[in-house]
């Protein structure tokens, strides 16, 4: 995209910097200018899972949790994990599921869950990070979920060599199946005069009459399958099982809006090149 929505937490948060986190979708200020005193990157949430293959006696850190302190930010692959430090928007003792969900005040979108009476967990695809001396910009939100997401998937399967993800939300619910077949295609779309300017493009709502005649778009292909009502249960057991498949955690709401997303994308191709076997494009 010309506007480069997509960074990487990793090397966008600086220590001894100050940031405010915005809600994504409605701009309200969720946290106001936090320093950093360190940023440290998360392991794998099922890192805890492997401690056996490594270790030849019980597991050193089966009572240790990773909270952070004052000052600190922890990064996970799609989270990063704060020092609540009493915020007014975060419950203080959940007593139930329900009432760990982090939810903006202005607009009630969902934008993270409390970890612990301490520590809150805010997703990436629900706020904006932003230097404190930089102004806000609102990004539409189906380019914001897009280009996080994809960030996530290049991000993974550099690092790690994974290409199949389950989407799962916060409800524990697996939605979708990605197979990442790869990350360099590039997409061309002329945007001259259309029959209907509320026909769906492949590039949703990151059209401007400014783009010129012709629009080039950097794209990863994904192949994915649904899994809401029960829909391919076999195969996302299977993948529940399968230690190649990594497990990408976002709100339930953003897993729905992920899927309509990659629907109206599959439908805006041309039907010979929507289905690869018995997955979607």
């Amino acid at each position: 995209p010309s506007i480069d929505v997509v960074f990487t937490l990793r090397e966008s948060l600086k220590p001894n910097k100050n940031y405010i986190f915005y809600c994504q979708s409605c701009g309200d200020i969720v946290v106001k200018d936090r320093k950093f005193l360190r940023v440290l990157p998360l392991p794998s949430e099922n890192w805890s899972d492997l401690v056996e293959e490594w270790c030849c006696h019980p597991n050193p850190f089966a009572r240790s949790t990773l909270h952070p302190q004052h000052g600190d930010c922890f990064v996970g692959d799609t989270f990063f994990l704060l020092n609540s430090r009493n915020e007014p928007h975060v419950p203080e003792s959940p007593k139930s599921k329900e009432n760990t969900r982090v939810i903006c005040k202005r607009c009630k979108t969902m934008l993270g869950e409390t970890v612990s009476s301490d520590t809150v967990k805010y997703y990436v695809t629900e706020v904006i990070i932003q230097p404190a001396e930089q102004s806000f910009n609102l990004t539409p939100r189906s380019q914001f979920v897009q280009s996080m997401v994809a960030q996530c998937l290049l991000e993974l399967s550099s690092a790690k060599s994974t290409f199949r993800f389950t989407i799962k939300g916060d409800n524990g619910k697996t939605y979708i199946l990605i197979w990442l077949l790869n990350s360099d295609t590039l997409l061309v779309e002329s945007l001259g005069s259309s029959s209907s300017h509320n026909d769906f493009t492949l590039f949703g709502d990151i059209l401007t009459p400014s783009s010129g005649p012709v629009g080039t778009w950097n794209a990863v292909k994904v192949l994915y399958q649904p899994c809401i009502q029960c829909r391919n249960k076999e195969l996302a057991d299977a993948w529940e099982c399968d230690m190649g498949v990594h497990p990408l955690k976002f709100p339930s709401e953003t897993c729905l809006e992920l899927l309509l997303i990659l629907g109206l994308s599959t439908t805006s191709l041309p039907p010979s090149l929507r289905c690869m076997n018995s997955f979607q494009v």
